[in-house]
């Protein structure tokens, strides 16, 4: 029975996603293109024997459109009779192309493939896409939830008058994560999966220093008027510190079969045991990663108790404490390099950015089992198991 291992996983260091950012000047396309070149030349391929290259963007507008992810192939010296497409699961839209490559490979379509992910999010702003859209939403699908839906934000904030976590227990896990992400830096646990571009050779979001009592000070970053109104419950304690960044950065994984690898000399880093993707409700939009935990686990045979890693994308505090709340899982295994709040969140590259840290993370442990999971706009989430070889 074929099977589907990742031989090779890369990313850029995430560079802040505004003008004054250390990749700003780098064009979307270049950006992608440099993890594209990189995994190849650690795999020491002919990169004519990759039959796709499958690329999750979420702001598809600008230089980010028009199948970027083909684009990329040809900016990074891939043969032009190697195909490419871009995919949107928004923020897993990376996960997603790791999952359909795993997929394809597994069904026999695909013996070679990369999947990855892209966001230059000071070039092409989040949001831009729906620029001169008067309505996003259309008829039918306001119909269905005719009292509205919610930025992500309000979403984040919902979750966390639900599952009563105060802003001082979202604060400390957002310090928490820049802490580990700075020791790992410290300690070089990111060279092996870092490709310095533009200069940049570490992820430029990571912070020390601060405390509790400072990110106290700071104000709610998503208070309206209108949804105080409307939600009573919410305490407006989501800040700037504890969610995610806005980030630039790209990331890329080869998949073959084991198999495939033996031929061609290659020594896997893991094994895509098990995926899954759900959908939940999108007014809380953000709680996915919850039923998709359950489910992929369930798929894979395995108890939560089985999982000796996990990658679980910090785009709120609320929203992964919410999920080791209801899961019962150990935050101490969670995101043990740090995550999207300290990392950033390149949007489209998140999720390949997550199974790279996760994979080399699981060689760093002796972990055999390591599970990803991220939420999605429109209250989707992918999650993954991995396997290590």
């Amino acid at each position: 029975m074929r099977d589907a291992v990742i031989a090779a996983a890369v990313r850029t260091p995430i560079g802040k996603g505004k003008p004054t950012g250390a990749l700003h000047e780098v064009h979307s396309v270049d950006l992608l293109a440099h993890s594209l070149r990189e995994v190849v030349r650690q795999t020491g391929i002919d990169p004519a024997l990759i039959d796709d290259v499958i690329g999750g963007v979420v702001t598809q507008v600008g230089e980010q459109s028009n199948n970027v992810t083909r684009r990329a192939t040809l900016a990074a010296g891939y043969p032009e009779s190697v195909p490419a497409t871009t995919v949107d699961r928004q923020c897993g839209s990376s996960q997603q192309a790791i999952s359909f490559a795993a997929q394809g490979v597994i069904a026999g379509a695909y013996d070679v493939v990369v999947a990855a992910g892209l966001e230059s999010m000071s070039r092409v702003p989040m949001g831009t896409n729906l620029i001169g859209t008067s309505d996003p939403v259309g008829a039918d699908l306001a119909g269905r939830y005719p009292e509205g839906l919610v930025p992500q934000g309000i979403s984040a904030e919902l979750i966390a008058a639900r599952w009563g976590i105060s802003r001082t227990r979202m604060d400390e896990f957002a310090l928490a994560s820049h802490e580990k992400a700075a020791a790992a830096t410290k300690a070089g646990l990111f060279e092996r999966q870092l490709i310095p571009v533009h200069g940049l050779s570490t992820d430029e979001g990571i912070r020390t220093g601060s405390t509790v009592e400072q990110l106290a000070g700071l104000r709610s970053a998503y208070y309206s008027a209108e949804y105080a109104t409307r939600f009573p419950e919410i305490g407006w304690n989501i800040t700037a510190a504890n969610a995610s960044q806005i980030n630039d950065g790209s990331a890329a994984v080869l998949i073959t079969t084991s198999a495939k690898a033996r031929e061609l000399g290659l020594t896997p880093l893991a094994r895509i045991h098990t995926t899954t993707v759900v959908g939940d409700d999108p007014l809380l939009m953000l709680t996915a990663i919850i039923p998709a935990t359950r489910k992929v686990l369930q798929r894979a045979g395995l108890q939560l108790s089985d999982i000796d890693l996990f990658e679980v994308n910090e785009a709120f505090s609320s929203v992964v404490l919410a999920w080791a709340a209801d899961t019962g899982a150990d935050l101490s295994k969670v995101n043990v390099h740090g995550g999207a709040i300290a990392l950033g969140h390149p949007l489209g590259a998140s999720g390949a950015r997550l199974a790279t840290t996760l994979v080399h993370a699981m060689h760093d442990t002796g972990a055999r089992y390591g599970l990803q999971t991220m939420c999605e706009a429109g209250g989707l989430a992918n999650a993954t198991v991995y396997e290590r070889l």
